[in-house]
């Protein structure tokens, strides 16, 4: 079962007056300099806007990047039967597990340390049980799922359960299942922006899986690319607009996708009750790896405040905007303190 997720960051003029090069490859004359490819990432749209002088080199290196994205499309996806963790969680282990797969995991696994289980990619047995609960064929009880049936699943997710080697990676319990959805789409885009680098490009917006973007030099008219965050209690509505330059962006919000729609329920977990978690709204996260703004924009969301700042302090040239739940926009660092 695949779910959509709302937009929660947008491009704002990124084609003002920009010839763009779409799917079917047809160009309209404007300026010669930006070209647009539209495409899908892990089961969501992603576009990417390079600035080069010659349209055939863009055409060939779009055509790398979207071979990539299906290469890693392969490991991460859940939706695929045939991807690394499909086959992982269908048989509670893989053997020769590749490169991409035991990088992403080691990434997890220190996220999870750091953040005492908060943060932990074996969440997917909550995912499964709220989605069975809420889009099942009867019809659901407006709580949620019986305390008993969570407890369950919960003793499912345990990140000290995933043995990793170079050999293999197995899983410690039947029933236990992994997603990267907190992860995969960060690190997607990274390995967009290497290969555009590593071919010379070097005025690039990338725009994967509708809450990770990634910038590099400026927009060809000499402006920064500007962005627009959602606002989480209308997020039809911009709450702010942001110039980005050199850095990846990524947001993770309760609102991105909701199980019913007061928004009560939703797909980020607190692993130690097994419901939604409640400390923000949105958190937004600047970084120079998308791989690490994705994770830390899902690990921030769901550890308490009071652990957060210690794991924001970990990583060096991150930053947040979070939104807690009465609305209010707060700016953490590594110098931050928390309010009393």
């Amino acid at each position: 079962m695949r779910f959509t997720r709302r937009r929660v960051l947008t491009i704002l003029g990124a084609f003002a007056g920009a010839p763009l090069l779409g799917g079917d490859g047809r160009r309209q004359e404007l300026l010669p300099t930006l070209y647009e490819w539209n495409g899908t990432s892990l089961g969501s749209p992603a576009r990417l806007m390079l600035c080069h002088p010659n349209r055939a080199a863009a055409e060939r290196i779009v055509a790398r990047c979207a071979a990539e994205i299906e290469r890693l499309e392969r490991i991460f996806a859940l939706y695929r039967e045939d991807s690394e963790v499909a086959r992982l969680n269908r048989e509670g282990r893989i053997e020769a597990p590749s490169h991409d797969l035991l990088l992403v995991l080691s990434e997890c696994q220190r996220l999870s340390a750091l953040t005492s289980g908060a943060f932990d990619v074996t969440v997917q047995p909550l995912w499964n049980l709220y989605a069975s609960h809420f889009f099942g064929r009867r019809p659901p009880a407006p709580d949620g799922p019986p305390a008993d049936v969570v407890a369950t699943a919960l003793a499912l997710v345990n990140w000290c359960g995933i043995d990793i080697s170079a050999r293999q990676v197995v899983l410690a319990r039947p029933g236990m299942s992994l997603t990267f959805n907190g992860i995969a789409q960060g690190y997607v885009t990274d390995r967009m922006i290497g290969i555009l680098r590593e071919a010379t490009f070097d005025r690039i917006l990338a725009d994967l899986g509708r809450s990770e973007l990634y910038a590099i030099g400026r927009h060809p008219d000499g402006r920064p690319w500007r962005v627009g965050l959602a606002d989480p209690r209308q997020p039809e509505n911009l709450a702010t607009t942001l110039d980005l330059r050199d850095s990846s962006l990524c947001t993770s919000g309760g609102y991105g996708t909701k199980f019913e729609p007061s928004g009560k329920f939703h797909h980020l977990f607190d692993t130690a009750t097994g419901a939604s978690a409640r400390h923000y709204v949105a958190v937004s996260v600047f970084a120079p790896s998308a791989m690490i703004a994705d994770a830390l924009s899902t690990a921030l969301y769901v550890t308490p405040p009071e652990r957060g700042l210690k794991t924001l302090a970990s990583y060096e040239g991150v930053s947040a905007l979070v939104t807690v739940p009465d609305g209010t926009v707060r700016h953490l660092s590594a110098r931050t303190r928390l309010p009393g």
